[in-house]
């Protein structure tokens, strides 16, 4: 069967950027979708998007669905016919709807009986029938947040839609979407491209709009302009700051695109960098620069749209544009510099935290009081954390942090530096927002970490004291991120710090605002809830988290040494018979209703298996007690490891369950302690 090339395109108005990848996704995946389900084979498929367009090019794409023969049964013959042979009513009407007389009825012949059977071809559909409505299907289902209207129509999309192209080969497919009928008519650049474009056939839609000053293929203008913006920070002997997301929505914003380099006064340079490529990043969509000592440059990379002849007018007119965001921000800073953070306290009293739990003011000061004695634990300056806690969230009342959130706690550390706070306490503001995201960095020191970990552990427990736990998607509050980056810092940090200890202390500053009576429960059945995910991330087994998870320890560092010592026990030739046996030492115990000794009687031990074990066990005991109070459990699990055989030889050659109570008690009490050693650590009976 013959082949040829697909191409729809949507040709709109300036379609919005951020979503502008995920519409040319989803527009893709639902027409090759449809085509899978119409049994359409084709050899490739592509998607384009530009600012202006939708794209799809299919090629190889088979020209009509082959044709199928449809078996439809009809009456069984002893019901189709009379005793005279004659057609019952239901046999005629079945024939009728199918086109036929009964005379002209195949048989079916099975064991069951024989039916009356009609086998009717149905012609397959040609790509010029199906993809009209292919498409019609694949537009409505685009995720398009807001719809809107345009002109006197009462159609609504994304944008409004100017041009609508299906083409098969040089064939245009008859159709309308949108209220546009399909033509071979594709627009080219805004600015650049005089009148329409003709598109000859599908298989050229990529050099049309290349001749017409477009660039359709995301992925290729997207390389072209990370290319281009790396060789005009070469010339610079820079580096550009080439953050992903604005790349992708720089890419969505040209067709054509042009990079050029502009400049700003160096004065502005006094200014702390972070609000500056704030300014230029999220503001302007421009691509600061960096020295190779890491520091910024007043230099910045911009695309534009057009291939001008004068560029030094464009980027003229980008200097102009930039110029009042620094100056702004340089007013913020040097405004913010008159005033100290610690003067800014007071006004917190006028914020809210949550309107159950009270202003940011009270937040700061429990989280002063619990950075301190979080500090004062791992054995750090818990004044220096009282101070850094105290002032963490001062910097929300600067001009600039209002102006610029994104830099919250960044100048704090640079307002908490012009005032003259300790180094560390400087550090600590910025550090207390650490990690924001996965694979973020964490805090330097220990008095940033204790600030971050007190925050964190502050607005999980006044949220969940609140009974406002995060339900399905919805987490407000982020607890889930707070979850994961308190575990990542006390983990990571190597911090010797109770879970349980905390929200002791910090249920305590919230007084009597906290109405969940399990609030402390809770949480900690939360934060242990995120440890599967972080632990799987790092290719640790399931069942290796769910034998730790049986013991709820609830210091995040003393977990992951269990977790660590377990993942290496479970790749011992030993674990598999120890697990399978610490597994049936739990199902005896369980139907065990009597009461165990406090220690195993030498004297009732008869059988010598029973008598060997006890002897090993007591003397491995002497070794690994010491080895749990250092929690070196990895060690400690190598040296039960070497119980392997005494355990197998005793469930071999001994009755667990004598006729002797006292025999049985004692030896299910030898069971219990044995196993009691391994759950010290983690109920390995669970590994697989």
């Amino acid at each position: 069967m013959s082949t040829n090339t697909l191409l729809i395109e949507l040709g709109t108005e300036e379609l919005p950027p951020k979503a502008l990848k995920k519409l040319a996704i989803a527009f893709y995946d639902s027409i090759t979708e449809q085509l899978n389900t119409a049994a359409l084979s084709f050899d490739d498929a592509k998607w384009f998007a530009t600012p202006r367009r939708l794209a799809v090019q299919v090629k190889g794409l088979q020209q009509q669905q082959a044709d199928k023969i449809i078996e439809k049964r009809g009456p069984a013959i002893n019901v189709a016919f009379d005793n005279e042979g004659n057609p019952s009513k239901a046999a005629q009407g079945w024939a009728r709807s199918n086109g036929i007389t009964v005379d002209k009825a195949e048989r079916l012949t099975t064991n069951k009986g024989e039916w009356l059977l009609h086998k009717a071809v149905k012609v397959g559909q040609s790509v010029a029938e199906l993809v009209p409505a292919i498409t019609a299907t694949a537009v409505n289902k685009l995720p398009v947040p807001k719809p809107m209207r345009w002109g006197s129509s009462r159609i609504q999309f994304i944008r409004p839609i100017h041009t609508v192209t299906m083409m098969f080969g040089s064939e245009i497919i008859e159709g309308e979407i949108l209220g546009i009928a399909s033509s071979n008519i594709l627009k080219g650049h805004r600015f650049h491209c005089e009148g329409d474009v003709t598109l000859d056939c599908a298989d050229n839609y990529e050099s049309a709009l290349k001749s017409a000053y477009v660039i359709a293929d995301y992925d290729v203008r997207r390389q072209s302009i990370v290319d281009d913006i790396n060789a005009a920070a070469n010339s610079l002997k820079a580096t550009a700051l080439l953050d992903d997301e604005l790349v992708d929505e720089v890419t969505s914003i040209n067709e054509w695109p042009s990079v050029l380099v502009g400049s700003f006064a160096e004065d502005f340079l006094q200014v702390p960098a972070e609000p500056l490529i704030y300014s230029m990043k999220d503001h302007q969509k421009y691509f600061p620069v960096m020295d190779a000592n890491g520091n910024l440059l007043a230099k910045f990379i911009f695309v534009t749209n057009i291939e001008s002849k004068q560029p030094e007018q464009v980027i003229r007119g980008n200097e102009k544009v930039i110029r009042p965001r620094l100056a702004d921000a340089e007013f913020f800073f040097k405004t913010d510099k008159k005033q100290t953070l610690e003067s800014r306290l007071e006004s917190l009293e006028n914020v809210l935290f949550q309107k159950q739990l009270g202003t940011l003011k009270a937040k700061s000061e429990r989280i002063a009081e619990l950075s301190k004695h979080i500090a004062n634990t791992v054995n750090a300056n818990g004044e220096h954390a009282y101070r850094a806690g105290l002032l963490s969230k001062t910097d929300l009342m600067s001009d600039m942090v209002l102006e610029f959130p994104q830099v919250q706690g960044t100048m704090g550390k640079y307002y908490a530096q012009n005032d003259g706070e300790v180094a560390e306490v400087a550090q600590a503001l910025e550090d207390q927002y650490l990690p924001r995201f996965a694979g973020d960095s964490l805090p330097e020191g220990v008095i940033g970490a204790s600030v971050a970990v007190a925050d964190k552990v502050d607005t999980l427990v006044g949220i969940f004291g609140i009974n406002q736990a995060p339900k399905g998607d919805k987490d407000p509050f982020a607890l889930r991120r707070a979850a994961i980056g308190l575990i990542r810092i006390i983990i990571e940090k190597e911090l010797s710090l109770d879970i349980a200890d905390l929200l002791t202390v910090s249920i305590a500053s919230y007084g009597d605002k906290l109405v969940n009576q399990q609030t402390a429960a809770d949480v900690i059945d939360f934060i242990i809830g995120r440890y599967r995910a972080f632990y799987q991330e790092q290719g640790i087994s399931v069942d290796v988290i769910q034998a730790v998870l049986a013991n709820k320890p609830t210091a995040p560092l003393d977990f992951d040494q269990r977790v660590k010592a377990v993942s290496y026990f479970r790749s011992l030739d030993e674990a598999q018979a120890l697990a399978a046996a610490n597994k049936r030492v739990g199902n005896i115990l369980a139907k065990f209703d009597g009461e165990l000794f406090a220690e195993f009687n030498n004297e009732l031990a008869t059988e010598p298996a029973e008598i060997a074990l006890a002897q090993q066990y007591k003397a491995l005991t002497a070794e690994i007690t010491p080895l749990f109070a250092n929690k070196d459990y990895q060690q400690a699990l190598s040296k039960l490891a070497s119980l392997r055989a005494p355990v197998d030889e005793f469930f071999d050659n001994v009755m667990v369950m004598a006729d002797d109570e006292a025999v049985k008690t004692n030896r299910l009490t030898l069971l219990s302690q044995l196993r009691a050693s391994f759950f010290n650590i983690a109920d390995i009976s669970l590994l697989q």
